[in-house]
């Protein structure tokens, strides 16, 4: 087992999450602290829970979390935490549009850690990846309010520029993120969109 992904992996169990990819959020917010006190945030493909965990300590007990994923996730929410939420549905359900829409007005930040099957053909990757990220990006579009952000997971390929143009179009600001807590290897980088234009 490689340095970082056995520092990262014990710092997770001693610090209570899930799965070492918390600290990919972790970093973001530190730098660029995207999501505030009270907010409302929308974490898809949340399984098995560290993302929204960590939110629900960010945005505080007056705060909301809601998880949407495939998989079952039921995690019980920590003392002066936000409330979490957990819904599993696909994201392309057309059902998981309205049912956000009749359990909460819309959402301050969504934030994906999506990502697909890998196949080992980087190509096929690339492109699943690019349509679960514009899934998100389509939930958030009807989701998100004004000034809103979006924080994503993508894997890096030859059509990686469009879909960060596509971004630009609906956010203030783009900026794209790779954490150290990334193994260095591997392909994924974040895309943090802030001022969402309704």
């Amino acid at each position: 087992m490689r340095k970082e992904q056995d520092f990262y992996f014990h710092k997770a169990k001693k610090d209570n999450y899930p799965a070492r990819s918390v600290y990919k959020l972790e970093e973001a917010q530190q730098k660029h602290k995207f999501l505030k006190k009270k907010q409302r945030v929308l974490d898809l493909g949340c399984h098995p829970g560290s993302w929204s965990l960590y939110a629900a300590k960010v945005v505080g007990a007056k705060g909301a979390v809601v998880g949407v994923d495939l998989q079952h996730t039921d995690i019980p929410t920590q003392k002066d935490h936000a409330e979490i939420t957990w819904l599993c549905y696909d994201v392309y359900s057309d059902e998981l549009v309205p049912e956000l829409r009749k359990l909460w007005p819309g959402f301050h930040a969504l934030i994906s850690d999506m990502a697909p099957r890998t196949t080992g053909n980087q190509f096929s990757d690339h492109q699943y990846s690019l349509r679960l990220c514009r899934r998100a990006l389509e939930i958030a579009e009807l989701m998100l309010h004004e000034n809103g952000s979006f924080y994503c997971k993508v894997f890096q390929g030859e059509d990686f520029p469009e879909f960060q143009q596509e971004c630009k179009q609906r956010f203030s600001t783009v900026k794209v993120v790779k954490p150290q807590s990334s193994r260095t290897e591997s392909r994924e980088i974040f895309l943090l969109g802030r001022g969402f234009r309704r």
